[in-house]
């Protein structure tokens, strides 16, 4: 299925320098697209620290089992990806064809089974192909560089219309390290612990243990506040990679004062590619960033904002260019947060429209007309009711949403 991109899309994929260590290869396996790599294999250094995160969908990808399985071990060798076809609920068939991956890949580079991860998206309930994977892999050893950020980014997606990549640097003491991503993500997204796919990447020098605590707290603040469609995937895998190949001293612990330039830079590229994916929902026309302020607390705040994110009138009105702030209004109420009614503060596009229980008096609509026709929409409600703040990052719902959706396995 070809898609047009998405009017949303950025001008051109990042230019990701070079981690130190970490190589990646791509290849078509034959599995189900045609014309296209469909295959990743990154490969990393001995002593490669690894964290991650993944779905708490109770219907997880034999990936995703054995993403969990692995991830206490602390260490990577290789990350292998295949797009087309997810590995969920193929039962023992899909344990079997993460473990012959994991077998292939760890005995290619030099590693251990349980230093190679292994992700899967696509198709949900399709038996995996195993020989498509493990009789592509060997060829591909040849193809490692440095410099194939950009494939491999393509070569993960699928009903994404562009690869979506950040980078950034800091400092750790007087070191410059480097950290740079790539995720892909269209439909089937709310994530409830990471995006359907992000693989980050740093030189740092950070154990596996601080970057565990780190992924995490970044995490609430990024992929857990993008929302295309209200449905966490089975597959959703986040995984961040550290070579400690950057010559800074390790960090005593996650709140050590040398990792504040690196948590923000983390916290960077994390946001960045969560935008993107909401960018890139499947059919978006405009993109939405929800501000909610005033709330209980920040986790409260957060509620609200997915609630008003996740509302299909609410995408709907802005897909037909609608200002029926009603909508917002509601979606705040059935969040089940505390709200306080008679003191909310609600504006779109930096147009006040209601206040105090009622619409603000000077508010007309044609204020907000050309606003409404614009490819970014802002909506910033406070709730009265404490200091809380989130903010949540989607997308409108439009007729191709549907289309996409109806002929995805076509």
């Amino acid at each position: 299925m070809s898609l047009p991109v998405s009017p949303l899309a950025p001008a051109q994929f990042p230019t990701l320098p070079a981690i130190s260590g970490v190589r990646f290869a791509t290849a078509n396996s034959g599995m189900r697209y045609k014309g296209r790599d469909d295959l990743l294999l990154a490969v990393f250094p001995e002593g490669t620290s690894v964290a991650g995160v993944f779905t708490k969908n109770s219907m997880p990808g034999e990936p995703v089992v054995w993403g969990r399985k692995i991830l206490s071990k602390g260490t990577a060798r290789a990350l292998v990806v295949n797009s087309g076809i997810a590995n969920v609920f193929t039962g023992a068939a899909g344990t079997e064809t993460v473990l012959q991956t994991a077998r292939t890949a760890a005995e290619l580079v030099g590693g251990l089974p349980e230093e190679v991860y292994v992700a899967s998206t696509g198709v949900i309930g399709n038996k995996v192909p195993t020989e498509y994977i493990t009789n592509t892999l060997p060829g591909m050893m040849d193809g490692l560089d440095e410099g194939n950020a950009e494939a491999a980014a393509k070569a993960i997606l699928t009903t994404d219309t562009f690869a979506k990549g950040a980078t950034a640097t800091c400092k750790i003491g007087d070191q410059t390290v480097t950290l740079s991503g790539f995720a892909k993500g269209s439909g089937m997204i709310a994530p409830d612990m990471a995006t359907m796919l992000a693989f980050l990447f740093t030189d740092a020098n950070i154990p596996s243990a601080i970057l565990q605590q780190l992924l995490a707290e970044t995490n609430e603040k990024s992929f857990n506040c993008v929302t295309v469609d209200s449905d966490t995937s089975t597959s959703d895998t986040a995984l961040l990679f550290a070579t400690n190949t950057a010559g800074n001293t390790a960090p005593s612990s996650a709140t050590d004062p040398a990792l504040d330039g690196f948590r923000a830079a983390l916290l960077e590229i994390m946001q960045d590619l969560a935008i993107q994916i909401a960018k890139d929902g499947e059919g978006a026309s405009k993109f939405i960033t929800v501000n909610v302020t005033g709330a209980e607390s920040d986790t409260s705040a957060k509620v609200i904002a997915l609630a008003i994110a996740n509302s299909p009138l609410v995408k709907t009105a802005i897909a037909g260019e609608d200002a029926n702030w009603g909508r917002v209004v509601m979606a705040v109420g059935k969040s089940g947060e505390k709200a306080d009614r008679d003191n909310l503060r609600l504006e779109i596009c930096g147009v006040l429209i209601a206040e105090k229980g009622a619409p603000f008096a000077g508010y007309k609509e044609e204020q907000i007309t050309d606003h409404m026709k614009g490819q970014d929409i802002t909506i910033d409600v406070d709730v009265a009711v404490g200091t809380g703040t989130s903010t949540a990052w989607t997308c409108d719902l439009t007729h191709g949403y549907i289309e996409i959706n109806a002929d995805y396995r076509s």
